[in-house]
């Protein structure tokens, strides 16, 4: 197979869903060898944050002279964008070639694509001989197919309500799916809130495992403020869980205070609080907020950082997602809206957007869209864009703004609808 030819006997691995369950997950990598034996994880769960607080570990201990692995989703633009190897995406002829290992040591049985992405990721990973590998969760925990490995410490970024049909209806059920990774005796550090930490400190008792609970740095702390690349107060936190982290394995990976302030300084995330200026003076601000507590977040980085801006919202979010809650918290804070669809089967209607979003803003000019393209032309003579509401919307955004290359319309691999 080419890599065209790969890509899409991935697309097709979407027909089996995504089944919560570790049982195919261990049998793929017992084919493969067991590659996730020969590695160290920091294993990170948590509703918001996952991706930021692993890009930040990532960094510091690349920067630390490590051989950093980074395994996280959805991927933005590209499919390659999930496995990468010191800030490096996976080549392509390297995910033919995995592809290839895979499917034929499972002999076709069938695995979803976010099982056989998991085993590719800890084949590769092996195989480059990472020193380390920034391990993130894809849905949950407890049952996810990143739960089979081992890993040095266990994060758990906070606990906020998403994805409630298959986790859970309330905090505390949410914690006790994403406490899942908690393993016994291994560290685990969290920046969660009552009611979900008192879950997670009963889980760590239960398994023996050294808790660490992580608060708002002070103001004005080191590597917290304006040397943080990545914007917003919610940053400043994960940050801190970052560097708890770090100092909780010093004794077996040594990091120093210089790499660790260089990793913190030089770390990158595309498309949370993402700014990108126009040729024209345009500014556009991309941000995935695709849940009400990141929607929350959004709206006070917009009250702190550009108070003045006349704003223009383009907004598109899932159908599965809490949306009218997320129109309803970020409609208020544009002038003029643009509700566009996602480009996903699974997309709320740009009317039904806009209902909501007049509801809650009546003096907004409110229009519908059919395609994210047609919102920003629409805004195109908008001094300050805001493109928000999902991760799928924003890997489109940059697609179309060509501040990432073409991913070949690889975004549907993000596709999936659980089995449980």
């Amino acid at each position: 197979m080419n890599y065209s030819e790969t890509i899409q006997f991935l697309y097709d691995l979407r027909l089996f869903g995504a089944k919560f369950g570790l049982e195919n997950t261990f049998k793929l990598a017992v084919l493969m060898g067991n590659p996730q034996n020969r590695l160290r994880f920091i294993h990170v769960a948590g509703t918001n944050g996952k991706g930021s607080t692993c890009a930040m570990l990532e960094s510091i201990y690349r920067a630390a002279g490590l051989r950093a692995g980074l395994f996280t989703s959805p991927h933005l633009v590209s499919f390659r964008e999930r496995i990468q190897v010191n800030r490096q995406c996976i080549p392509e002829a390297d995910v033919v070639r995995l592809v290839n290992e895979v499917r034929l040591a499972n002999h076709d049985h069938a695995a979803t694509l976010f099982e056989f992405t998991t085993v590719m990721a800890l084949k590769y990973f092996a195989g480059q001989a990472c020193d380390l590998v920034i391990w993130e969760t894809g849905l949950g925990g407890r049952l996810d197919a990143t739960n089979i490995v081992i890993p040095l410490a266990s994060i758990i970024t906070n606990i906020g309500l998403d994805h409630q049909q298959w986790l859970g209806e309330t905090r505390e059920e949410i914690a006790a799916e994403k406490g899942g990774i908690i393993k016994p005796g291994i560290p685990v550090l969290t920046a969660a809130e009552a009611p979900a930490l008192a879950v997670i400190a009963a889980l760590a008792r239960e398994k023996k495992a050294p808790l660490t609970h992580v608060g708002p740095p002070p103001a004005g702390s080191p590597g917290f403020g304006d040397d943080l690349p990545l914007s917003g107060d919610h940053q400043k936190l994960n940050a801190a869980l970052a560097r708890a982290a770090v100092a909780e394995l010093q004794p077996k990976i040594p990091v120093s205070a210089t790499a660790l302030r260089e990793g913190l300084a030089s770390v990158s995330w595309p498309g949370r609080l993402q700014l990108i200026r126009q040729p024209d003076g345009q500014q556009i601000l991309l941000d995935g907020a695709h849940n009400f507590a990141g929607a929350e977040v959004l709206s006070q980085a917009l009250a702190k950082y550009f108070p003045a801006e006349k704003r223009t919202l383009v907004l598109g979010i899932l159908q599965d997602k809490d949306w009218r809650l997320i129109c309803r918290q970020l409609a208020p804070l544009a002038g003029k809206i643009f509700a566009v669809p996602v480009a996903s089967s699974r997309t709320a209607r740009p009317a039904e957007l806009a209902e909501v979003c007049r509801a809650a803003h009546p003096a907004a000019r409110i229009f519908t869209g059919e395609t994210l393209q047609a919102g920003l032309t629409q805004a195109a003579g908008d001094p300050f864009v805001v493109v928000t509401g999902s991760l799928y919307l924003v890997g489109e955004a940059l697609e179309l703004l060509g501040v990432s290359p073409a991913g070949r319309h690889e975004r549907g691999l993000n596709e999936w609808r659980p089995k449980v």
